[in-house]
Order: structure tokens, then sequence, then C-alpha cells
């Protein structure tokens, strides 16, 4: 079987009293966020949103063809290339040229199928010593920005990307360059819906940026990303974005990213599944309910060498509303239900923490799922 594990149709109340190996769950998407709110079953979908080749500033002469067939032969779902683009400064070294961003479009066209969906994508370089940002689901360049503050320059990103139909922006290593892209400001209702992902994960652990971006007020989805810059695409990484989609296709992985869909895993075939009142990760519940029914359900498909040591429930500023301690012996199979008191305006997002090594050095935090928000 392909990494992408399937979701069968189960009703919440058997979810609750799973017992088979396989992730499995009803998702009801919750209202206000573009979700639909019938029921829905999503499939689990692996890959990588940040790599690179030599057409920015990978060590060698590689091409998207030669990514692309990498991440097919290693099995992944889906990966995307995202060479450099230079908007900023007249620094044209290690940036993509038009011709191969055609070329990086024709290859992504010509690898996707029905097995394997690749995403041509590419990353907002030195963006005005803000940080950098990976743009998908568009076939347009950004335009080169000479003049204005670097504030203004940041948020004129923001604007052009809102303003490009279907884009979907990361948020990348939120520490590099300029420390959390000014302190995640330039939010507005634009920016908030074109910037939908922020790398939890990215050769070192972000997790505090991600809290701090939600803080904000921004509605972010985690990723876990390699940003090699080597030929060593997926096989030789062990971190995954997941994205929960109803099929392997183009648009229904864009539709999972625009929807914040999705969780950052270090550990390449953790399979979760939490819901919230029923919604699924993503979600904005706008009902203010007086009580939340959480069911996590957490599978590592490795078996007990991966055993699943804590699930915790994280809110605001990064506090811990709840937790479950799995000292009943070495579980590779967790299903968790609690029921906390939600407080209108916050988030609650789940950590997993596993007893495996975490690419080969010590065992952790292994994961990080999607918000859902009670607005």
């Amino acid at each position: 079987m392909r990494e992408g594990a399937l979701f069968r149709t189960l009703c919440l109340l058997s979810v609750i009293a799973l017992a088979a190996p396989m992730l499995v769950g009803l998702v009801s998407a919750g209202k206000g966020s573009g979700h639909p709110t019938t029921e829905t079953t999503y499939n689990l979908y692996f890959g990588d949103l940040h790599t690179h080749t030599g057409y920015s500033d990978a060590y060698d002469d590689s091409t998207p063809w030669d990514a692309y067939a990498a991440a097919v032969d290693a099995g992944a779902d889906f990966m995307a290339v995202t060479d450099h683009v230079q908007i900023w400064n007249a620094y044209d070294a290690y940036v993509m040229d038009e011709v191969e961003w055609a070329d990086t479009l024709d290859a992504a066209a010509s690898f996707t199928s029905k097995d394997f969906v690749a995403m041509a994508g590419y990353e907002a370089w030195m963006l005005a010593n803000c940080g950098e940002v990976n743009v998908f689901n568009i076939d347009t360049l950004p335009p080169r920005e000479t003049l204005g503050y670097r504030y203004d320059r940041l948020t004129n990103f923001y604007q052009w990307l809102s303003e490009q139909d279907g884009a979907i922006g990361q948020f990348n290593h939120p520490l590099y360059v300029s420390e959390n892209f000014m302190d995640y400001t330039g939010l507005s209702e634009d920016s908030d819906g074109s910037m939908n992902i922020i790398e939890a994960y990215n050769d070192e652990d972000y997790e505090n940026s991600y809290i701090m971006a939600l803080d904000q007020g921004w509605h972010l989805m985690p990723s876990a990303n390699s940003d090699t810059h080597y030929s060593d695409w997926i096989a030789s990484h062990e971190m995954r974005t997941v994205l929960l989609a109803e099929s392997l296709t183009p648009e229904d992985l864009y539709a999972a990213m625009s929807a914040r869909r999705g969780y950052a895993t270090l550990d390449k075939n953790l399979e979760i599944q939490y819901t919230l009142n029923e919604a699924v990760m993503g979600s904005i519940i706008e009902d203010s309910p007086s009580s939340c029914d959480i069911v996590v359900h957490v599978v590592d498909p490795d078996g007990e060498s991966d055993a699943i040591t804590k699930i915790e429930i994280i809110s605001n500023n990064g506090v811990i509303v709840d937790s479950k301690i799995i000292s009943d012996g070495p579980l590779s199979d967790v299903t968790w239900t609690t029921t906390i008191t939600p407080t209108d305006g916050n988030y609650y997002y789940v950590r997993v923490t596993t007893a495996s090594p975490l690419e080969g050095t010590e065992a952790g935090v292994t994961a990080w799922t999607a918000p859902i928000w009670i607005a």
C-alpha cells in the first residue's frame, strides 16, 4: 500500500470504540471556513512542500524532472518543487528564471498521475529581508519590487498573493532571515485567506513560531518539510506534511491546503485523526459551544517500536488544556476521547509524542496538527 492511508466511513461513536489497526474516521467540518457541512470521508496523503533543484541553489545540476521522478520512486503521494525566485533587489544568483519556471510547470504536469501529484511552486526568496514564503497553485511569478520600507514590501507581497486566484502561501523556516516575519504583522482578511501554512519543522522545531502566528490571529496549518538542497528527495528524509483530502488530485490537495486541513509529522507514516465536536482539523466552529468533545486517534504502522507515549491538546499561548500519558504498555494504536470547556476566540491543536527517534536523533515530540478554532 502507498503512504496515503484510506479513512473508512464510520460514525463518530464507532471511532471512539475503534480497535482496528487502520486509521479511520468520519469528519464533519465546522461552519464558516469554506468546509463542507455534510459528512465527508478524507484520505491521508503524505509528501513534502519544500524542496529545491539546480534551478535555484541545489548543490548539483538537478532539475524538477529528476526531483519528481525520485519522489515517485520513493512512494510519496505528492511533492512540491519550490526553487527560489527573487522579488526584491538586483541580486539574481541562486534564483530560477522564467524559462526554468516554465520547465518546472511542464515537469509537474508530466509527472502528475492517479498515484502522484507533482506540485510546481516557488520560494519568494529574501522577501524584503523579512522571511521567505513558498507559493503554490499559480503559474504566475511575482513582480519585482524595489521601493518601500520593509513592512510595506511584506504587506504588499501578501496583498499581491491574495489577488492571485487560488494562490496558497506558506511561511518558511520562521526564524531565518528576519525572525517570525516581523512578528507576523500584516494580518488582514485578505492575507489570512492566502497565507495558509507555516513550517512547524524545517531542520529544527518551529512550534513556538507556529504558536506565535496563531496567537496573532493567523489561521494556519503546520507543515514539516525537508527544504532539501541535494538530490535526496523524499527517500532520505523522515518528515512529512500530511494533507486530508477526498482524493489524490491536484484540485483536492490544493483544497486541503487552502482549508488548512493537515498536519506535520517527523515520522513518515504516522497517521492522525483529530475531531472536535465532529469538526475536522482546520475547521472554524462559529456556534460558541459550551463544551467540546474531542476524539484523537493516532496510529503508527511500524508497531510498538514507534510507541505513542503522549497526546496533548494545545491552546492559545501554548497552554496545555488536556493530555493523555500512554502508560499501559507500548502502543502503536491509540484512541483518546476527552471533553473540554472551550473559550470563544481560542484555537485547539493536537501534539503527539512518540518513543521513536526524530530524524535519527532522539525521542520526543513527533507531530502537530492544524487547529480547530472556536470563533
